[in-house]
């Protein structure tokens, strides 16, 4: 009796105190918003904000992609925003107020309002040479046969 009772003890020990554990890899994919800060004003009074942090320019887009280094298409074209680089938070300015402080800053809008090449096209193209890739290792390949001898 009493050798029946230690495994059972022990099976219900393991069974209470252990962790569960999961060995399946999660890749994210989907829509997300990005920020890309493009340009420090300077930190001066005129670009302090009500918590002491100072105002920055970024441009703001949205993208769907995969495991948020494969950018496949862009769903919202990017525009200029405000950003607080401490706290990550982007602000809205209008369209007046920003040709304003572009225009003090003596800025080019559009060399500051544009996506780098690999969020615009890099993703597809890998995506693309990803999908040739599997095509091409699905295709079965012809071996050449040895050639017999016919008498």
């Amino acid at each position: 009796m009493l050798s029946l009772i230690r495994p059972a003890i022990a099976t219900l020990a393991i069974t209470c105190f252990s962790t569960t554990a999961s060995a399946r890899l999660k890749i994210p994919f989907g829509e997300r918003e990005v920020l890309n800060k493009v340009h420090d004003l300077p930190d001066t009074e005129e670009f302090k904000l009500r918590n002491g942090n100072h105002l920055d320019l970024a441009t703001f887009h949205k993208e769907f992609n995969i495991a948020y280094i494969l950018p496949l298409y862009v769903t919202e074209e990017p525009k200029l925003v405000g950003f607080d680089a401490k706290t990550e938070t982007y602000y809205d300015i209008p369209e007046t107020e920003m040709n304003e402080i572009l225009a003090a800053q003596k800025l080019d809008k559009a060399k500051l309002n544009k996506l780098p090449f690999y969020t615009r096209y890099g993703g597809k193209a890998v995506a693309v040479l990803l999908i040739a890739f599997i095509i091409w290792g699905i295709i079965p390949s012809k071996k050449d046969e040895p050639a017999t001898a016919t008498a």
